[in-house]
């Protein structure tokens, strides 16, 4: 089987990589791309003509303003912009026949495909295939992901639908089950499980802010006991309190949500509340930051400015999120990332922010790598820990368990 791959970026290259562990590929993007498992052509069209499947990876964007590193709780509510999506499918359209099936793993709201993008495909089979994929573990997760979402137009396991999930067996490393709907079911599955976790990481780190308030809790006591409450409250992943959600994809969802509430006049909006709580939980975390630099008159510094480890991507990082309430608070925190360039070359004294954790982050992926230091820390300096992993021998260093005040 011959497989086309348009949109070779940081989240397509990898999964384009994995299919070709199987099938021939052969990738196209508007940038220069380098791969030593996959054809890369030097137009779309050598991505279509001849292929059997043709699968579409481009960004359906918001306005940079929407990223969530900043608040985004009190701008207008808008959808996705699916400008890139529209040109793509006509310049498929243009060269793509009846034999071919064209598959979209691209975010969109309910009810775009088939209000907005089906009438730019005429000439081809189409299925709407979103990926649940991460930044940071894309490759473990093409491979591995808990479902596969297939969207048909009348929902049924037509013959298209049975080719996908055929061809997905052929490179999957677990065994995931595959959830067939409508292109609007599918819509949906993919952006309400993205906004479940954001609903989820906002329930953990309130418990988080009731532990520091009231005192006396340690979270992980808390979480640990709900994530095991399998009969009514779902699995433990994203269970752990500590920097709110983030990245290039699920702050935006729930804004685009915000505006599919608006549109179907719904009368309420839940996903304002999830982008509300989120922003206010990290107006707490920054003023227990200032609150600790008053205290002991030091400078503030937020160890990790990426959204996650392991990645350079600052687009809806919480770590700048809780830095712009520091500043607002009249506090200028220092970023420590050497993926994002921002390198001390000294022991830094200061309260330090341990907004990374690989451990945590990852630790769904079996990776057991420790989440090391960016940078010396130096005596005097207040640790405040979000994740509750770090601990040193140095007593010189004060280090805060943020969200566990149980006292000693």
């Amino acid at each position: 089987m011959k497989v086309g791959f348009i949109g070779l970026g940081k989240l397509g290259l990898p999964c384009a990589e994995a299919i070709a562990s199987k099938y021939s590929v052969t990738g196209y993007d508007i940038y220069p791309r380098a791969s030593d498992k996959i054809v890369i052509s030097d137009s779309l069209r050598g991505a279509v003509v001849g292929q059997d499947i043709v699968f579409v990876a481009v960004q359906t964007p918001h306005d940079p303003k929407f990223g969530g590193s900043t608040p985004i709780a009190n701008l207008p509510n808008t959808d996705f912009d699916y400008t890139t999506v529209k040109s793509v499918l006509d310049q498929i359209n243009a060269w793509a026949t009846p034999e071919q099936l064209v598959v979209l793993i691209s975010t969109v709201l309910p009810g775009t495909v088939r209000g907005e993008l089906i009438p730019h495909l005429t000439n081809a089979r189409f299925i709407y295939n979103p990926y649940l994929i991460a930044m940071g573990s894309v490759a473990w997760d093409m491979v591995n992901p808990e479902m596969v979402i297939i969207g048909t137009e009348d929902g049924s396991l037509t013959g298209d639908a049975q080719i996908l999930i055929d061809f997905y067996k052929q490179i999957m490393q677990n065994d995931p089950r595959y959830e067939v709907g409508t292109w609007d079911e599918a819509e949906c599955i993919k952006v309400f499980y993205n906004t479940f976790i954001s609903a989820k990481i906002g329930i953990v780190n309130m418990i988080q802010d009731v532990a520091v308030k009231q005192g006396n809790i340690n979270v992980d006591v808390v979480t640990d006991a709900l994530a095991k409450s399998t009969m009514r409250i779902m699995g433990p992943k994203y269970m752990t309190a500590g920097l709110g959600d983030a990245g290039p994809c699920h702050p935006r969802d729930n804004i685009a949500l915000r505006y599919m509430a608006e549109r179907l006049e719904l009368g309420y909006d839940l996903f304002d509340a999830i982008m509300t709580a989120r922003e206010k939980q990290a107006r707490l975390m920054a003023l227990a930051l200032v609150e600790q630099a008053k205290l002991y008159e030091l400078p503030i510094y937020i160890h990790g400015k990426a959204y996650k480890p392991d990645v350079d991507f600052l687009e809806g990082s919480y770590s700048l999120l809780v830095g712009h309430y520091c500043e607002e608070f009249g506090h200028v925190p220092t970023y420590i990332d050497p993926l994002t360039g921002d390198v001390v070359d000294h022991a830094v004294q200061g309260v330090i922010l341990m907004a990374h954790n690989k451990q945590v982050t990852y630790g769904y992926t079996g990776r057991n790598n420790q989440q090391t230091t960016y940078c010396e820390i130096a005596d005097g300096s207040v640790v405040v820990d979000p994740w509750r992993r770090f601990s040193t021998s140095n007593p010189n260093i004060k280090v805060v368990h943020y969200g566990n005040t149980r006292r000693a």
